[in-house]
């Protein structure tokens, strides 16, 4: 049974930065791509950010040149890190792992991002 638990979020002034985290627990078949999504209140998740197993990655043009995506294989964990938060960035924050030789999706439980004005 795989679970991820993200950790990292919380309240932040605009400007400011956070970093989140995603352990991954249980056995995640390899190559599979790591994100990390966004739901602000009333609105469609979004993806964040994504990082294959190779390490390639791929940003939302919104967060392209303040977050950047990280990953530790052998610790099957990801990171995201935030920096020049807007109060736009408020969100709950989920990972996500997609494994495309089987067609398996998990979601962690998601992390609240809060930035003030």
């Amino acid at each position: 049974q795989v679970q991820l638990v993200e950790s990292g979020g919380g309240l932040v002034q605009a400007g400011g930065s956070l970093r989140l985290s995603c352990a991954a627990s249980g056995s995640i078949f390899s190559p599979n791509m790591m994100g990390w999504y966004r739901q602000a209140p009333e609105k469609q998740r979004e993806l964040v950010a994504i990082i294959a197993t190779g390490g390639s990655t791929n940003y939302a043009d919104s967060v392209k040149g303040r977050f950047t995506i990280s990953r530790d294989n052998a610790k099957n964990t990801a990171y995201l890190q935030m920096n020049s938060l807007k109060p736009e960035d408020t969100a709950v924050y989920y990972c996500h792992v997609h494994v495309p030789l089987r067609g398996t999706n998990y979601w962690g439980q998601g992390t609240q991002v809060t930035v003030s004005s």
